[in-house]
């Protein structure tokens, strides 16, 4: 996993709160997308680690710890002297968060070029903030670039925040930039309508045309789509009590390298080779991943054992 590890300041909702002006109250807890999707992997079971700038502040020493709890590697964090990058959601009616990002001057946007990964890295995950805010986004798009070459598997979650983008159509064309380099796409519908804006036709099949093996859309409780060059299947999104939706989308992509890397799938030509059987698999536990994630609030992945357990 690459990218950024922050902290959500978490608006508690109280329900008939009198309307006076008295605000919420908050809670910190640790999240981003990169470092949520860490966690994913790490409770589920797979061998991860986070490349990331990690602040030394307390915040910052409290991600190391939750990291390392999870079973997710820090060998490749690089602690920084900068404070750690706050979030601040509120959560509506029906459960969904909005963001105000506080991130200037901040450790992670200040991650340096790791160079050579370890060959056991056999994939590649990038996107949120990380691939918006410089300088860190640059770096992160030369390891992208490096990977690719490498013939690592790369996947991408731009998870768009658009708050934190000055230029979009400037992003858009950097995201295109980005697509012959990437194997696997996942993406909200929302992403992929804002990053569609003002152009006809299916956006995922752009996409594939471009070099993506795969386009892993998630779009709420209608479920999660996968479109491929052969096909597109859809699975329904699971029954559940929503608590709030933050971590969803990561803890989805989580469940989609894990199950990636129990099909033995962890390669560029492995991903292309996968049928759309295997992709409804993929999507289906997914789906579970994300089901639990969003019954409790805030980032809060299941383990592999609360899956087992039904």
């Amino acid at each position: 996993m690459c990218g950024e590890a922050l902290v959500d300041v978490v608006e508690q909702r109280v329900p008939d709160a009198p309307n006076d002006g008295t605000l919420a109250p908050l809670r910190p807890v640790l999240g981003g997308g990169p470092f949520n999707t860490a966690i994913t992997l790490g409770r589920l079971g797979s061998a991860v680690s986070l490349l990331s700038a990690v602040s030394t502040d307390t915040y910052g020493d409290a991600i190391v710890g939750a990291l390392q709890s999870a079973g997710v590697g820090t060998s490749l964090l690089q602690r920084r002297p900068e404070p750690t990058s706050l979030a601040l959601a509120t959560i509506g009616d029906d459960g969904s968060a909005r963001y105000t990002f506080y991130v200037e001057g901040t450790a992670d946007r200040r991650v340096a070029d790791p160079g050579g990964l370890p060959p056991t890295v056999r994939a590649v995950t990038f996107g949120t903030l990380s691939l918006v805010l410089e300088p860190g986004a640059s770096a992160y798009e030369a390891l992208m670039r490096r990977c690719h070459d490498e013939g690592r598997l790369v996947v991408l979650d731009p998870n768009i925040r658009a708050a934190v983008i000055d230029d979009a159509d400037a992003y858009r064309r950097r995201f295109r930039r980005w697509l012959p380099f990437v194997d696997v796409l996942k993406l909200s519908d929302e992403d992929a309508a804002w990053l569609g804006e003002g152009v006809a036709g299916s956006s995922a099949s752009r996409w594939l045309e471009e070099g993506v093996a795969a386009v892993v859309t998630t779009c709420g409780s209608a479920g999660i789509s996968v479109t491929t060059p052969d096909r597109e299947i859809t699975v329904p999104a699971c029954a559940v009590e929503v608590a709030d939706t933050i971590g969803a989308g990561d803890s989805v992509l989580g469940g989609i390298v894990h199950q990636l890397d129990r099909l033995g799938a962890l390669s560029p030509d492995s991903v292309r080779a996968l049928d759309i059987s295997r992709w409804r698999d993929v999507a289906e536990f997914a789906a579970q991943v994300a089901a639990i994630t969003v019954s409790r609030p805030g980032a809060d992945p299941p383990w592999a054992s609360e899956l087992r357990s039904g």
